[in-house]
């Protein structure tokens, strides 16, 4: 510790990424990366924009991407907001909305990042505990006194998905603050609240280029909501950075959103893959969760989570474990690669 720190600094708890090793090629099963190349279009786009432009700043307004997410999503670009990874616009929206003085309502198992922006804007979390079955219950966000409510969907780690009309049920619950839903793996199968943005003005919907997209590299995230929410937003990065976005994922972004067959084609293989890997791991007698996104969340009955992890790490296979973590200390999360990956990750497992 610094004498330099101040108190703030001292006092948080940052947020811990999957691990990284580098003493040895694995396979890398542990941070939902995509086992895909990204948008053939995407990446000629970005190689095209390797030129003496970079000289320049990029547009700070990143007008093409939003013309090109409003299109794809029947919205105005007014009602779109573009950031450096969706956790920069996570960040932003924690700050301008959340930090009220009143505590912020998400589940107690979800996307760790949370409890991590609370700390460092000075947000008391109110923590909802998922049921018995790791499900969010919708009737659980009503009553709440709360600056506001953040809700994952499909949830991570636990991959479930909640239905559109249990989101509205949160929403009509909570119409006098801000509710984020967080869709980071929403392409893998569960509904996008994105159609509900003009019905709702308290509604704001945060997606990734990192996951379906297979875009983790360029760190382009973004969010729809109202008009009013969308301009909040737009002031908090012209007051911190108002050029977040390069030109090289600006123009890769673009094309990766305008080429929506690919994006179709590489679901579509996960989704494949992931019933293949969950019905393998049921054969080896591990229980999982019903996933909605591109990695599956499993325990076995007989068998110490931290063993398995270390094993499969021994054996060049890296899956996400959370150690003593409550509730999901014996569960793993596991990234769906690709086919040839996931068979590597079951005979790896049939030797245990």
């Amino acid at each position: 510790m610094s004498r330099f720190w101040t108190d703030k600094i001292a006092s948080l708890d940052p947020y811990v990424p999957g691990e990284q090793p580098q003493d040895k090629k694995y396979i890398k099963l542990n941070t939902n990366e995509s086992p895909y190349s990204p948008s053939p279009k995407a990446l000629q786009a970005m190689a095209a924009e390797v030129n003496e432009s970079l000289r320049l700043y990029p547009d700070p307004n990143c007008v093409s991407l939003k013309k090109s997410l409003a299109q794809q999503y029947q919205l105005e670009t007014n009602q779109v907001f573009v950031g450096n990874g969706s956790d920069e616009v996570l960040a932003l929206a924690f700050m301008g909305y959340f930090a009220a003085g009143k505590p912020l309502a998400f589940a107690d198992i979800t996307y760790s990042f949370y409890k991590v922006y609370a700390g460092l804007y000075g947000i008391e979390p109110k923590l909802i505990p998922l049921n018995d079955t790791f499900d969010i219950v919708a009737r659980d966000y009503q009553d709440l006194d709360v600056s506001g409510v953040v809700v994952t969907n499909p949830n991570a780690p636990t991959g479930k998905a909640l239905p559109l009309a249990d989101i509205e049920v949160i929403l009509q619950a909570n119409p006098d603050v801000v509710v984020l839903v967080d869709e980071a793996y929403v392409d893998f199968g569960a509904q996008s609240a994105v159609g509900l943005v003009n019905q709702y003005p308290n509604l704001l919907v945060v997606q990734t280029m990192s996951k379906s997209r297979a875009l983790a590299g360029i760190r382009v995230g973004y969010a729809f909501g109202h008009a009013d929410l969308i301009e909040g937003l737009e002031r908090l990065k012209n007051s911190f950075n108002s050029y977040p976005i390069d030109r090289i994922a600006l123009a890769g972004a673009t094309a990766a959103v305008e080429d929506t067959a690919y994006l179709q084609e590489i679901c579509e293989k996960t989704i494949a893959t992931r019933e293949f890997t969950v019905k393998a791991l049921n054969r080896l007698g591990y229980e999982l969760l019903p996933s909605a996104t591109n990695f599956v969340f499993a325990t076995h009955p007989s068998k110490s989570a931290e063993q398995i992890y270390l094993s499969l790490k021994e054996q060049g296979i890296l899956v996400r474990y959370f150690g003593n973590k409550p509730r999901i200390g014996e569960y793993l999360r596991i990234t769906i690669g690709t086919d040839k990956e996931m068979q590597a990750l079951i005979s790896a497992l049939q030797t245990l």
